[in-house]
C-alpha cells in the first residue's frame, strides 16, 4: 500500500457491478494516474476478473470465508479471489461481520497466498488485538456514521487518534479511517490526525461525478502528508 490510501468500497449499489462499473472504476483509474496515486477498489465478487483484467488499479474483494477448499457450496475463498486477479480484501467490514477466528484464519491463508487485507474494526480499542494478527491495514469505522455523510473526522477525531496510538504498538501496520468521509476536508483532518488514509464508499458511489470527489481525496490527503 502507498500512501495516501484511498480505498473505495463499492457495496452492492446498482452501478456496482457490470457496464456502469466498469465506468466509474475507469474513471476513477485516470485521475488516479494524474495524481500518481494509488487507489484501491473493493468490489463484488463478479467483477474482480473484469475489472483486474481492465485497469491497473488495485483490486480487492469485499469479503472472504475462511474454509478451507472443498464442499463449501456459495463460499469465497482466498484461491478463488487470487485467480480472479485480487490483490487483497476487505475483512469484517460493519455490513458482514465474521468471528475473531474467522478473522485469524482468514489472514493466516492470505497471508501464504500473498494477498494484502484490511480488517474492519468499530471501535479503536480492538486496532491493537487486530493488529497483532498482522493484516496489511486496520480500517476504523463507527458504524453510526457509515453513510451518513457525517465524517469520522469531524464527529468523533478521538476515534482516530486513538486509534493511531494503538496502532503505534504494532509497527508496520496501515491505519486507515473511514465511515462519513465526504470531502477533501474530511481527508485531509483524517490525515493530519494520523490516519494513514480513508475508506469510503457512498461519496464516490453516489456522486454524479465520481472522478471529481476521489480527484479531491487525493489532492487533500497528498496535502496533508506533505505538511507533517
Amino acid at each position: 500500500m502507498k500512501k495516501p490510501i484511498i480505498l473505495i468500497n463499492f457495496k452492492a449499489y446498482e452501478n456496482s457491478f457490470g457496464k456502469k462499473s466498469i465506468d466509474i472504476a475507469k474513471r476513477i483509474e485516470k485521475v488516479s494516474m494524474e495524481y500518481s496515486t494509488e487507489v484501491i477498489l473493493s468490489v463484488p465478487a463478479t467483477m474482480i476478473s473484469i475489472l483486474s483484467q481492465e485497469l491497473s488499479l488495485p483490486i480487492y474483494a469485499q469479503h472472504v470465508d475462511s474454509y478451507p477448499l472443498g464442499a463449501h457450496t456459495g463460499s469465497l475463498l482466498p484461491e478463488m479471489i487470487k485467480e480472479a486477479g485480487a490483490k487483497g480484501t476487505l475483512l469484517n467490514h460493519s455490513e458482514k461481520r465474521i468471528r475473531a477466528d474467522e478473522i485469524h484464519d482468514s489472514l493466516h491463508r492470505l497471508d501464504k497466498l500473498g494477498l494484502e487485507s484490511v480488517v474492519c474494526i468499530d471501535r479503536y480499542e480492538l486496532v491493537e488485538p487486530m493488529a497483532l494478527l498482522k493484516p496489511t491495514a486496520i480500517l476504523i469505522e463507527p458504524p453510526e456514521l457509515i453513510g451518513s455523510g457525517i465524517s469520522v473526522s469531524k464527529a468523533k477525531p478521538e476515534v482516530i487518534t486513538n486509534a493511531v496510538k494503538e496502532i503505534s504498538k504494532v509497527p508496520g501496520v496501515f491505519l486507515i479511517a473511514g465511515a462519513g468521509i465526504s470531502s477533501g476536508n474530511d481527508v485531509y483532518t483524517a490525515v493530519k490526525l494520523g490516519a494513514d488514509g480513508i475508506g469510503v464508499a457512498s461519496a464516490v458511489m453516489k456522486a454524479k461525478e465520481p472522478e471529481k470527489v476521489v480527484e479531491d481525496f487525493i489532492k487533500s490527503g497528498i496535502k496533508a502528508i506533505d505538511e507533517k
